[in-house]
């Protein structure tokens, strides 16, 4: 299939790296949100075959987490989410088919994004302990450190915690052996424990078949959700996306691909982003990006080329199409702490990128950002991390 499809073992590990960002939110938008699993999953797979097909490198695909987030903590409604997927869809096919993404990456300096990058590291780590420990909102809102699991705790110590502790010793010890690649033996480490554990359980109401996604399943939008999910969900979606999935996910995979990342344009990523939630619209999916914490992840695990996106997309919507609503029961196997140790190893990767920058200035950008991004969130450290760098520019201002 060419130089930029390799299916290997290391490829197969390293699309399995993300799961720990993508699946609990994905899996909480089903389940708090109703959206259609059929469609979410097989949205999920198409977005990840067409870009490897198009990008011809490694490339993530995530839940926008400003939106989901949002959307799961106020429990909104599926068709709040399908209206803020068309609404983000269109706005970055035109902010990237009329030029104006190459304006904005012109003015954003290598600091911001390297700010960025930090930060988004850095949530990750702290979303893959709180899996780890039990503490995550999504786990509190189950009522259950590893709900799928048949008992919470080995004696006064979380379940979750006991295994997010011996999957991550493992990760750790075999974090660059190629022949036994940790990504690949975490997963099926955790999922011969979710089995033995109790989660087997979940499998006895699989009906195998032949599963389509429905076309609008939750009809058109009315007015007011279009009103509703501009302001509060895609206004503040927008600054995160084109910092974070445009950018500094730009930025990384030249860093990490060279010359083969030719295609890898913030005006190609807004296009494909918009597209892809177009048909999260047409599906009943949910909004997606290319978070760049998503290719850190793929990276660390192995992933080097474009055929990890076809075989982790080809799993996704296999899976959809033959379990249908069963998908949800079959990812129950895979424990959350388990999906908390790959966000740690992904976090820490993406995070180290802050190690080129050498003045004060610029590492005080990265830190304002990241404070900013913890407290509030990642959307406003980008806006003030361009505005602080520019104020930092000459000799006038000291840190």
């Amino acid at each position: 299939m060419g130089s930029g499809y390799v299916f290997n073992r290391l490829e197969l590990a390293g699309s399995l790296g993300d799961l720990g960002t993508l699946l609990p939110m994905a899996i909480a938008m089903v389940l708090v949100c109703g959206l259609d699993p059929v469609g979410t999953f097989a949205g999920i797979g198409l977005f990840y075959l067409l870009a490897g097909w198009y990008f011809r490198v490694t490339m993530p695909v995530q839940p926008m987490k400003v939106i989901g987030a949002y959307a799961i903590g106020a429990s909104l409604s599926a068709g709040q989410l399908q209206a803020s997927a068309l609404l983000v869809g269109t706005l970055l096919l035109f902010i990237g088919g009329t030029g104006i993404m190459d304006h904005i990456r012109r003015i954003v300096p290598l600091n911001v994004i390297r700010g960025v990058q930090l930060s988004t590291g850095v949530l990750l780590m702290a979303k893959g302990v709180s899996f780890m420990s039990g503490t995550s909102s999504f786990q509190v809102m189950q009522g259950a450190v590893e709900p799928a699991l048949a008992f919470q705790s080995l004696g006064p110590v979380p379940i979750s915690l006991v295994l997010g502790i011996v999957v991550g010793m493992v990760t750790f010890r075999f974090l660059d052996n190629t022949r036994y690649p940790a990504g690949l033996l975490a997963v099926v480490i955790g999922a011969g424990a979710g089995m033995v554990l109790g989660a087997f359980r979940s499998l006895a109401g699989l009906t195998p078949g032949l599963y389509f996604p429905n076309m609008l399943p939750f009809g058109v939008p009315s007015a007011a959700d279009f009103g509703f999910v501009f302001l509060t969900l895609v206004l503040p979606q927008l600054p995160m996306t084109l910092g974070n999935a445009v950018i500094a996910n730009a930025d990384l995979s030249h860093q990490y691909f060279g010359g083969k990342s030719v295609r890898v344009t913030p005006r190609a990523l807004c296009m494909s982003m918009g597209l892809a939630n177009l048909g999260a619209f047409v599906l009943g999916g949910m909004p997606m990006c290319h978070g760049a914490g998503g290719l850190a992840a793929h990276y660390r695990f192995g992933a080097r080329t474009a055929g990890s996106n076809l075989m982790i997309g080809a799993v996704f919507l296999v899976l959809a199409l033959v379990f249908g609503p069963g998908i949800m029961d079959l990812f129950a196997l895979l424990p959350l702490s388990v999906l908390g140790v790959l966000l740690v190893f992904a976090g820490s990767q993406l995070g180290l990128t802050v190690l080129d920058m050498r003045t004060r200035k610029d590492l005080f950008v990265c830190l304002l950002i990241l404070s900013i991004a913890w407290s509030i969130n990642l959307a406003a450290g980008f806006l003030a991390g361009i505005a602080v760098s520019k104020m930092l520019v000459g000799e006038k201002i000291s840190v």
